[in-house]
């Protein structure tokens, strides 16, 4: 049978997380396949999907970095089996439970239908949908939303939405190789340049709950590096290099 979903989780010292949210996944979306990007978790998240696959051998797949890559990277590297492999839908997805499982056939509902070519899960679609957040972090995204938006000319709320379903003709569209960003700035980019390919892109509202388990991956460099790739994505659009 043709391979149709993909959900994509990039890990890094997800042990706690890892199993539970396989389960949930294959138990919510009837025929997907999961693919681990571990970054060389010393945690043992890797070898605890070795341990599943035995559960779901034709399902649940694992590619091992040797090292902390980065975000964009990771996914990049998804991509690329993603359309290696012929799957049609491609998920994105965090391994903490800051992105419901229960949401994801909604996303891909959205896209199956062609209603969207990116379904993206929106924090900001209807006002502030986020649960567990300091009020200094929650100041920090919104802004820096409201700025990415401003600056690229995207008409989404939640440029760094990291929670989404893309069908892979637009992952072919934008050529996945070109692009270089990492952190949120990977996902403001893969907005942008689906968005100035053509694409319909649509805002699913979804509850994002602060992780229960392990530490965020957030760092100040994401930030620096958020600030100013959004204005090289600009440049390299109006001058047609992008």
């Amino acid at each position: 049978m043709k391979n149709n979903i993909l959900v994509i989780i990039p890990t890094f010292n997800e042990a706690h997380n890892i199993e539970r949210i396989v389960d949930e996944i294959f138990d919510l979306v009837d025929g997907s396949h999961i693919l681990i990007v571990d970054d060389g978790s010393p945690d043992g998240t890797a070898d605890l999907v070795k341990e599943k696959r035995r559960t779901y051998p034709n399902r649940l797949h694992l590619i091992e970095r040797e090292s902390k890559l980065g975000l964009g990277t990771a996914y990049v590297t998804g991509f690329r089996y993603a359309l290696k492999n012929g799957y049609e839908f491609v998920c994105e997805m965090d391994a903490d439970f800051s992105h419901s499982p229960e949401d994801l056939p909604k996303l891909i509902h959205k896209v199956k239908s062609g209603e969207a070519d990116v379904a993206i899960g929106s924090r900001y679609a209807r006002g502030i949908s986020i649960v567990n957040w300091p009020l200094r972090r929650l100041i920090l995204s919104y802004s820096a939303n409201i700025y990415a938006r401003l600056v690229t000319g995207v008409p989404i709320k939640d440029m760094t939405a990291g929670f989404k379903c893309i069908h892979s003709k637009v992952l072919r569209e934008i050529g996945i190789e070109r692009i270089k960003s990492n952190g949120y700035a990977f996902q403001i980019e893969i907005h942008f340049r689906a968005y100035k390919a053509g694409f319909k892109l649509n805002e699913v509202s979804i509850i994002f709950r602060e992780r229960e388990e392990g530490v965020s991956k957030m760092s100040k460099s994401i930030v620096r590096e958020a600030v100013w790739r959004v204005w090289v994505l600009r440049l390299q659009s109006m001058f047609g290099k992008l």
